[in-house]
């Protein structure tokens, strides 16, 4: 088994005044070539908009978008003809593919919106565009890891184009737990939303995250009421 921990401290920062983000990897004006990625997973940022902000329309192509929101509402449009709302508890997948062009705004008009943003490389270039988004309330489970993502249309949670799956757990008490990584060579990166968690004898807190790869299972102690974020990955891209 190999690690790597990436404190929330150590995570890139920006605070354009209407955005305040952390980076996970290099991102935009951060930058650190021993934080380029993690396998396939390119990017995990989280985000805080301030109310009636976002990003303008901007183009993407061959990159797999999640997008999580933690707190708030997420007004979406896209050149696909993709117009709405993604809200906390729901999960949004867009795949870039050929090319898209897309806007992104804090739907609110008195709260700041958290959420995650992921950017997975694909398998296949060059695919279609596509979106989904999907309520992930009714994939909940108590003190247990509920799968949000994978390469299956008719898997639970949304689909994308690469060989990974995402799980969430919410843990409201002391809760002792394996992950089972699902396919070989792959490794699983390890954020903690919310809680103190124990990863392989490693405490992590809030917004700390591990890497880890070259093992098929991972041990996980949950140390409060907590929540965290698992996404496996082929580690070879």
């Amino acid at each position: 088994m190999e690690k790597v921990f990436h404190s929330a401290e150590s995570r890139g920062h920006a605070n354009l005044g209407w955005l305040d983000a952390n980076y996970s990897f290099s991102f935009a004006s951060y930058f650190n070539p021993k934080r380029m990625n993690f396998g396939a997973l390119r990017v995990l940022n989280d985000d805080t908009i301030s109310p009636g902000k976002g990003f303008g329309t901007h183009p993407h192509d061959n990159m797999e978008i999640i997008t999580i929101p933690l707190k708030g509402a997420l007004e979406h449009k896209d050149s696909m003809g993709n117009i709405g709302a993604i809200n906390e508890g729901e999960i949004q997948v867009m795949s870039a593919g050929t090319g898209v062009y897309h806007s992104e705004y804090n739907k609110n008009s008195d709260e700041d919106v958290n959420l995650l943003q992921l950017w997975i490389k694909p398998k296949k270039r060059d695919v279609n565009p596509r979106y989904d988004q999907l309520s992930i309330k009714g994939l909940k489970k108590k003190n247990s890891f509920y799968q949000v993502l994978s390469p299956y249309p008719e898997d639970d949670g949304v689909w994308i184009n690469q060989n990974a799956w995402s799980h969430i757990g919410d843990f409201k008490e002391l809760t002792s737990t394996n992950y089972v990584l699902k396919q070989k060579g792959n490794g699983v990166y390890v954020f903690v939303i919310e809680g103190v968690f124990k990863v392989e004898n490693q405490i992590l807190s809030r917004r700390d995250a591990l890497g880890i790869w070259n093992t098929n299972k991972i041990s996980f102690e949950a140390q409060s009421k907590s929540q965290v974020l698992l996404v496996e990955v082929p580690m070879k891209i």
